[in-house]
C-alpha cells in the first residue's frame, strides 16, 4: 500500500462549504478523496501541456447520406492508423450515425485528428474526450 501524507490547507469558508457541498453530490466518501481527484486533474492537463501521450474517445454525429462524407472520415482514420485503436459504428436512426473513435498517441497528435473529424463538412457535432494513460498518476 502507498503511504499516505497529511497535510492542513488554509482555505475561505464559503469556498470549502462550496467543495464539501460538491463532495457530497458527486458520492465521494470524504474531501480527501475529493481533492485527490482535483490534484489528478491539474497533472492530466499538465500531461496535454507537455504533449504527452494521452488515450480518449474522438465522437461524432453524422448524417450517412452526406457525399463521400464516410469516405473521408474512414480516410482521416486511415492516414492516421497509429492513434487509432478502435472504432465502433452505431446507428442513431434512418439517416443518423454515431462513431467512437479510441484513440492514444501525443496530444497534438490526436487534437489534429480530432480536428481534421469533427471539422469534416457534414459531422453535426463530434467532441474529444481524452485522459491519461494512468503511466503517470497514482
Amino acid at each position: 500500500m502507498e503511504r499516505v501524507t497529511r497535510f492542513s490547507v488554509s482555505i475561505e469558508t464559503d469556498l470549502l462549504n462550496r467543495f464539501k457541498s460538491l463532495t457530497k453530490k458527486r458520492g465521494y466518501q470524504n474531501r480527501s478523496e475529493a481533492l485527490r481527484d482535483v490534484m489528478r486533474e491539474a497533472l492530466v492537463r499538465e500531461e496535454w501541456a507537455k504533449d504527452d501521450e494521452i488515450i480518449g474517445t474522438i465522437t461524432i454525429v453524422y448524417d450517412h447520406h452526406k457525399r463521400d462524407l464516410t469516405e473521408r472520415l474512414t480516410a482521416v482514420q486511415h492516414d492516421h492508423h497509429e492513434i487509432v485503436l478502435a472504432t465502433t459504428h452505431i446507428h442513431l436512426d434512418h439517416d443518423n450515425c454515431m462513431e467512437m473513435i479510441a484513440v492514444k498517441g501525443r496530444a497534438s497528435t490526436v487534437q489534429k485528428v480530432a480536428d481534421a473529424l469533427v471539422g469534416s463538412r457534414g459531422v453535426k457535432h463530434g467532441k474529444l474526450s481524452a485522459t491519461t494513460t494512468g503511466k503517470r498518476i497514482k
